[in-house]
């Protein structure tokens, strides 16, 4: 087997178990977390497919904006309940 496909097979492995996990862990800022990861897996998949350029995107919005945003988003929220 080559190299490539293992690593290939193992990232999207990823993809799918951070993406379960966002959807079956109950707590909220745990989900982010998997929101996040599964950014930094797609952005790695987007680099074994020769796109950097998308990878670059993907990694800067996927896996570090959305979850800052969606974390500051929780604190507002937790802030207004008190």
């Amino acid at each position: 087997m080559n190299n490539i496909f293992i690593l290939n097979t193992l990232i999207i492995i990823g993809i799918l178990v951070s993406a379960f996990l966002v959807i079956y862990l109950d707590d909220i800022l745990s989900q982010i977390i998997a929101l996040g990861a599964t950014g930094s897996f797609v952005a790695l998949e987007f680099i074994l497919l020769h796109a950097p350029d998308v990878a670059i995107a993907e990694a800067a919005v996927g896996a570090v904006l959305s979850p800052i945003i969606c974390i500051v988003a929780l604190n507002k929220v937790r802030e207004g309940r008190q």
